[in-house]
């Protein structure tokens, strides 16, 4: 799921290139709302993804479960494409709720498992 989730983190960056080059901004967003929300969408998932694979890989290290390491994964890769289709649309939307708040209910499920592994 690593790879997967960086294969989208470059999607995501190759987003922002693309709408840099039709605005013609080459640093922040300009005046360019469409800019400022993909930006945002690349950030947000640059942000939480890596320690969301930290704790992953963690787990596994610790011995974690097979199946609950890769259904965390799934869901992981699930919550960012979902994060990915809300941040375009208005605010409150299903999309953007359940892909942040998957987001970071997994990191916390994966640090209490990992704090949990280690010390069984």
């Amino acid at each position: 799921y690593g790879a997967l989730n960086a294969i989208l983190n470059i999607y995501l960056a190759s987003n922002v290139s693309t709408a840099r080059r039709k605005h013609k901004v080459s640093i922040g967003h300009g005046d360019s709302p469409e800019l400022l929300v993909v930006s945002r969408i690349h950030s947000n998932n640059a942000e939480f993804v890596p320690l969301a694979i930290v704790m992953l890989l963690l787990a596994e290290l610790l011995g974690g479960s097979s199946a609950a390491l890769r259904t965390c994964g799934g869901l992981l890769l699930f919550a960012r494409i979902a994060h990915m289709i809300g941040m375009p649309r208005k605010a409150p939307n299903v999309f953007r709720v359940v892909g942040i708040s998957l987001t970071w209910g997994l990191i916390l499920g994966l640090s209490g498992w990992v704090l949990y592994l280690r010390t069984t």
